[in-house]
């Protein structure tokens, strides 16, 4: 017996057709799909204008016993609250790129966030993932320092941006689930707690727990569970591994790509990291957390339908169904 579905994401296959993707995850053991808002996996446009294709999407995954649970929308929602540059234009579909000018780029990704919590309500999901931007990013590192309120004024910014948004995933039914990671308004723990701060702890915002992403910048993933144990909406497993001693690069990585000797970490397949996997699914147990366990596939090193099909079989393994009663009541009276 499984307690939560395994999927896989589907964000780095967007290469292939999802109809050729869903036939590969069944076979490779998985459960169901967490569907990308790119590619041809799905469509908020179309989701929200042809009535026909949210049930499409489903029928094609019905057909290979595959279910869906959430949708994720992060490259546009990066242009959120990013300083628009020429690297969004690469991640952006034209519709939302349109002349390029910065204002024009941020609301048009904000109007189509709202799109995609109408398009996640007619697919039947619950939850959108995906990223926010962020319009501090760059000042990460206080240097040069700080002028006076200028993190304070980058929260308001960005509730002032997301509010809206959210206002209408509220009006869905659906809720938004940010994948903390670098570049976004909330990074590791204290960043989150502030997110959530600048917007009222409103319910329709929370998290998208990934570890990999906290545990190469020395953030407790297992403690980032419990802190937020009410406001984790859905669960990326990914591992990453990290150097035991000095090197040539470090958390910043170098300006080095992905699979590069001297980065001084680097994403790898669920097991071949350093991740602890059987803590995080026990503290996820500790919360009550019951959605999908949703594998996010990156190792630059390795085949990825061999680790895909790997990664799969590995997460099986770890997960086990939780016990009703703690182990020693056999021993009591009653």
């Amino acid at each position: 017996m499984n307690v939560r579905p395994i999927t896989l994401f589907t964000g780095q296959w967007a290469d292939l057709p999802l109809a050729v993707l869903a036939e590969k995850a069944a076979a490779w053991g998985y459960d169901g799909l967490e569907l990308a808002c790119w590619g041809d996996h799905f469509d908020t446009v179309r989701a929200t204008e042809e009535d026909a294709y949210p049930k499409a999407q489903r029928d094609l995954l019905d057909r290979h016993g595959l279910t869906v649970h959430a949708i994720s929308n992060h490259l546009v929602g990066q242009a959120v609250c990013d300083p628009i540059d020429a690297r969004h234009r690469e991640i952006l579909p034209d519709r939302i790129w349109g002349d390029g000018k910065p204002a024009g780029v941020q609301e048009r990704a904000a109007e189509d966030m709202k799109r995609t919590a109408a398009a996640a309500a007619e697919l039947g999901v619950p939850v959108v993932n995906g990223f926010t931007g962020s319009p501090i990013w760059g000042g990460a590192y206080a240097f040069p320092p700080h002028p006076k309120g200028y993190v304070a004024d980058g929260f308001r910014a960005f509730a002032d941006r997301w509010n809206p948004i959210l206002d209408a995933f509220d009006a869905a039914g659906v809720r938004f689930a940010l994948e903390v990671h670098p570049t976004e308004i909330a990074f590791d723990v204290s960043s989150a707690e502030r997110a959530l701060d600048a917007l009222d702890h409103r319910e329709a915002f929370g998290f998208n727990y990934d570890p990999s992403h906290l545990a190469y910048q020395g953030v407790d993933y297992i403690t980032f569970i419990r802190a937020f144990s009410n406001r984790i909406y859905h669960a990326h497993m990914k591992d990453v591994w990290w150097a035991d001693s000095p090197g040539r690069s470090g958390t910043f990585g170098g300006h080095l790509p992905f699979g590069h000797i001297d980065r001084g970490w680097d994403f790898r397949s669920l097991g071949r990291g350093k991740v602890n996997f059987e803590n995080i699914i026990r503290a996820l147990d500790d919360i009550g957390y019951r959605g999908p366990l949703s594998i996010e596939w990156e190792d630059s090193g390795m085949d990825r339908e061999h680790g895909a099909q790997e990664a799969c079989t590995r997460l099986r393994d770890l997960t086990f169904p939780t016990s009703r009663a703690a182990f020693d009541t056999a021993f009591s009276d009653g």
